[in-house]
């Protein structure tokens, strides 16, 4: 078994060293690049220490770049990998998307430290310095953001869509600097921003499931999209940097969300989530959009809390998720997502984040703990995992990667320069 996965990532290194070309006339999403294709690649680098990954992760990454030449250094959303020309979509009115434009940090802090090349960190570092000058006291930001100011434009507020991981990466990017003073202004958001985030809560009767708002001015919207059920273990991964009492009531609250977030799934006749809920007074919530392309929020909240908290019930939950996968998703070639959650209809696509996240929270959900531990790696968005490493004078810091003791099974038995690589 050993010997075929090591031919396996041989094959891997060959193709991604002699065949991956992003000189492609292509109009790519930077947000969406950067989480999937950046970072992929990065995580295989500390993975495996193969430099080739490096090298590829540096190409993308210089191609990226001249979308954050706007004049406030928040980025434009779209560019060519070949010609540049960066741009936001027209359906935001010129504005750029609060979640993919604060959600790179994590991935370019990490390539400037492994290439001791300081730029990448700069450029990402900049927008949140720039978000952190009109910060809100309440630290929910609206989801459009004027590129040329660097100000909010009026539009929603929300956990779900265009709004989510910003506000992880506000914490994680904590984590992966090691929780040392030089990222301690990124905590410091966070929590603004879970204040925040409580303001938003409201609790349904008759069995008083917990959600979390929607926003407009001074309207709050009684629906939650499924993609805001990161949040649960957004709160229970941050909780430990409280002290006791307040980590308590925060992990209490993510462990209420995250009842809700399974209760997506239980209360359908497929037992899996649509894509977002409606909550109405006197009712519990139902289905709002009833398609489910597979994501992974609700599994990423139960692998965060079964680590945390050690309780068993958050792996039950899983198994009966990953059941209802098996029995409604499953082809002979793959998984596929539902058009309604209610009917059954299948649709014909499996999106790539079901392998990249979906699955492999799955995985770890029933793995020991020492598997990428949450003591020594911090998962992006897209579930790829990146070495922690104190933050510092970047020519000063080292990723050296331990083969033999760090890495999963596996792994383990490279040697340095083994694939012809370093």
């Amino acid at each position: 078994m050993v010997v075929r996965k090591l031919a396996v990532m041989l094959l891997n290194c060959r193709w991604v060293a002699n065949s991956l070309d992003f000189n492609k006339d292509y109009e790519a999403s930077v947000f969406e690049t950067t989480i999937r294709v950046v970072g992929g690649l990065l995580s295989t680098y500390d993975l495996s220490g193969d430099k080739i990954f490096l090298e590829k992760a540096k190409d993308i990454a210089d191609r990226l770049l001249p979308a954050w030449n706007s004049p406030s250094g928040i980025p434009y959303n779209r560019i060519n990998l070949a010609r540049g020309g960066a741009h936001n979509f027209g359906w935001t009115g010129g504005n750029s998307i609060l979640a993919d434009s604060g959600t790179e940090q994590l991935e370019f802090i990490a390539l400037s430290q492994r290439t001791k090349d300081p730029k990448y960190q700069e450029k990402v570092e900049k927008v949140v310095k720039e978000l952190q000058k009109t910060f809100p006291a309440d630290g929910l930001l609206p989801i459009y953001i004027n590129p040329r100011s660097g100000t909010a434009a009026y539009s929603t507020i929300t956990f779900g869509a265009m709004g989510d991981s910003f506000y992880e990466y506000l914490l994680k990017v904590w984590i992966q600097g090691n929780k040392t003073e030089a990222v301690k202004h990124y905590r410091e958001m966070w929590e603004t921003s879970m204040k925040g985030l409580q303001s938003l809560v409201r609790k349904t009767t008759p069995s008083s499931f917990t959600y979390i708002c929607e926003k407009n001015g001074n309207f709050l919207s009684d629906k939650m999209d499924e993609l805001a059920c990161f949040a649960p273990g957004m709160l229970a991964l941050g909780s430990k940097g409280y002290g006791s009492g307040e980590a308590e009531e925060v992990l209490s609250l993510a462990e209420e969300l995250a009842w809700t977030c399974y209760n997506f799934y239980q209360l359908t006749p497929t037992k899996l989530a649509g894509e977002n809920y409606y909550f109405h007074p006197g009712q519990d919530m139902n289905v709002g959009t009833s398609w489910n392309i597979l994501r992974p929020e609700t599994v990423e909240s139960l692998f965060y809390l079964w680590r945390i908290t050690g309780n068993k019930t958050y792996q039950e939950w899983g198994w009966n998720i990953f059941q209802a996968f098996e029995k409604n998703s499953r082809l002979e070639t793959g998984y596929v997502g539902l058009k309604d959650v209610n009917s059954g209809i299948k649709d014909n696509m499996m999106q790539s984040f079901f392998l990249a996240e979906t699955l492999k929270y799955l995985y770890l959900l029933f793995s020991p703990t020492s598997v990428i531990s949450l003591d020594e790696w911090v998962f992006n968005t897209e579930a790829h995992p990146l070495r922690i490493v104190t933050r510092g004078d970047l020519h000063q810091e080292n990723v050296q990667v331990d083969r033999q003791q760090k890495l999963p099974i596996h792994f383990r038995g490279r040697k340095e320069g083994r694939l012809g690589y370093n």
